[in-house]
């Protein structure tokens, strides 16, 4: 039976009601919209749909259950897409600077559009890294009915009898520069690694960002686990689609959901299951969205006080699909909610608690190693850890899932770009012990902050992911592994001291006291800093140059726009 709807107060009433509306109620009648369409909520579905990597994909198809959803709930739902910038494409060339940037431009573009066309509720589908955060932030940054849905991962590929990821192929391009793997064996794992659609295996960005859509209460329960070419997720799309529909009717929103509470449970479950560092950005991002200052110190104090759980590339041994047969992320919370650490009273998108949610998830009776019992953590604290000292005032970030020993400390060997120090890399022109410094790569050097996977990819594939350190006022993929620091800051564009390093400079890391220190005195830095001098980057216009010009710190999540706090009225309320 279709339900009747006061559209009295929500935002479709500016183009569906009343004879001032008439021009567009004969647009959409074009679309085959009836009176009954029109009396209806317009609900967004929001896709970031393309055929620029397997990531996004599958997205489309799973829309239509969305559709469906809405459409049976008595929505009417409006389909639209955005753009996505995929990593492992983008990765290890000047395309990574257009990364982070998506972020924003996917944020702006769906606001755009919700603005645009007066939708009442979203549904927002994403597969790739940046595109998660983006839809998140615009949910809680439009404060209308929403719901999270991501798109999936891929399926594990297989070389020689091993489970392999893309983060394979980027190691493998490091063995192929020292003669390990020849021209075929470097083709036959390319062709290997990749077997379907979906993203990124591992608990890279994508899968943790994923986790974070459930652990923060904006996507439904489970549904960040199947891989993206299983028929399990059009049933998840099917029921977000009527998710959203009760969200509208109870009127529970975003910033009803994404809460401080909330935001620290997102992150103690990046931390339990050894995320990306990328969530340290992301998350802080989203709360900005919300008017709440979590920062990346705040981010960092959560790492510390949360086991380390779940035994997940690149640091471990298992992908996303392995947890998604074990019980998914769903098997994380509720581990954690026995230990007392999630604030099980947060509110999510089923109208429920988070507690309620998965109150009766069982952890697995048969062994297994995906997911450890807090009695017997991987490690006592985070896999992700923050870091601060003279060298990073605004603090950095390092994950210690996998690593051996969390202290490192060598003379500084400095490169104001990737490029030159993946040739270094590449050309073997570096010692044991040293420190890699790769700077002007933050939001604004770049700009961009680009990722140095293809740097440690290769490190790594060359043996010396443990027998060197890098450190970069850029990011890290959630693939990296090995003694790798990003985000540190302030950034060498603005004068940061990373700016101030020269070779040999000895540098001290301690990720079990989350410090980082250059051996030089305050006052030697202060006169390094007399001769520095700012930098100009090639990007002189366009969508770079434009991002340099709004892009404020890593520390802060490197956002655009100021935020909630800034607001006087909210997009679902004018």
């Amino acid at each position: 039976m279709t339900k009747i709807w006061n559209k009295d107060t929500l935002p479709s009433r500016y183009v569906t009601i009343g004879p001032k509306s008439a021009p567009h109620r004969a647009m959409m009648r074009a679309m085959d919209l009836t009176d009954e369409d029109l009396a209806q909520p317009l609900v967004g579905v929001a896709t970031c749909w393309n055929e620029a990597a397997p990531c996004n994909i599958e997205l489309g198809r799973q829309a239509q259950s969305v559709k469906k959803g809405v459409k049976e709930a008595s929505g009417t739902p409006r389909e639209f897409t955005t753009i996505t910038v995929t990593d492992g494409i983008a990765m290890g060339h000047e395309g990574m600077r257009s990364s982070l940037v998506s972020r924003e431009v996917i944020a702006d573009s769906v606001e755009l559009t919700m603005r645009g066309h007066c939708y009442d509720a979203l549904v927002g589908l994403a597969g790739c890294d940046k595109s998660l955060p983006g839809m998140m932030m615009v949910m809680v940054r439009l404060n209308c009915p929403s719901v999270f849905m991501y798109g999936g991962s891929i399926l594990p590929g297989n070389f020689r009898g091993e489970d392999v990821t893309i983060i394979d192929v980027f190691e493998g391009v490091g063995k192929h520069a020292t003669g390990e793997f020849s021209d075929a064996d470097l083709k036959e794992m390319e062709c290997k690694a990749c077997p379907c659609a979906g993203a990124c295996g591992g608990q890279f960005t994508a899968n943790t960002m994923a986790c974070v859509s459930e652990a923060i209460g904006l996507a439904l329960p489970g549904s960040a686990g199947a891989p993206a070419i299983y028929e399990s997720r059009d049933e998840y799309g099917y029921a977000s689609g009527q998710a959203v529909m009760t969200l509208i009717e109870k009127n529970i929103r975003p910033r009803d959901i994404v809460t401080r509470k909330a935001l620290e449970n997102a992150a103690m479950v990046v931390a339990a299951t050894g995320g990306s560092t990328n969530a340290a950005l992301h998350l802080p991002a989203i709360a900005h969205e919300a008017g709440i200052d979590f920062d990346l110190h705040a981010v960092a104090d959560i790492f510390k006080k949360v086991p380390y759980i779940a035994n997940l590339k690149p640091g471990g041994k298992y992908v996303a699909k392995d947890l998604y047969e074990i019980g998914g992320v769903g098997v994380v919370i509720k581990e954690l909610m026995k230990g007392g650490y999630l604030h099980e009273d947060c509110l999510t998108v089923t109208g429920k608690t988070l507690g309620e949610n998965y109150r009766d998830v069982q952890f697995p009776a048969h062994e297994q190693d995906v997911v450890f019992p807090l009695e017997k953590p991987i490690h006592p604290t985070g896999g992700v850890v923050g870091l601060k000292g003279n060298l990073c005032p605004q603090g950095a970030i390092v994950k210690i899932a996998g690593l051996e020993k969390l202290q490192f400390e060598g003379p500084a060997r400095c490169f104001d770009s990737e490029e030159e120090c993946l040739q270094a890399v590449l050309d073997r022109k570096y010692e044991e012990g040293d420190v890699l410094v790769i700077r002007y790569e933050g939001p604004k050097g770049g700009p961009g902050m680009r990722e140095m996977l293809a740097t440690t990819g290769s490190l790594y594939g060359q043996g010396m992911g443990g027998k060197v350190a890098l450190i970069t006022d850029g990011r890290f993929s959630g693939g990296t592994r090995g003694f790798c620091i990003g985000h540190v800051g302030p950034e060498a564009a603005v004068g940061g001291p990373i700016g101030l390093l020269k070779d040999g400079d000895i540098i001290s890391i301690n990720a079990e006291t989350g410090t980082m220190d250059v051996k030089l005195s305050d006052e030697e830095l202060a006169e390094r800093k007399k001769s520095w001098q700012p930098r100009t980057t090639k990007y002189t216009s366009g969508a770079l140059w434009k991002y340099e010009q709004l892009v404020g710190t890593a520390e802060k999540g490197a956002v655009t726009h100021p935020g909630a706090a800034g607001e006087t009225i909210a997009y679902v309320d004018l």
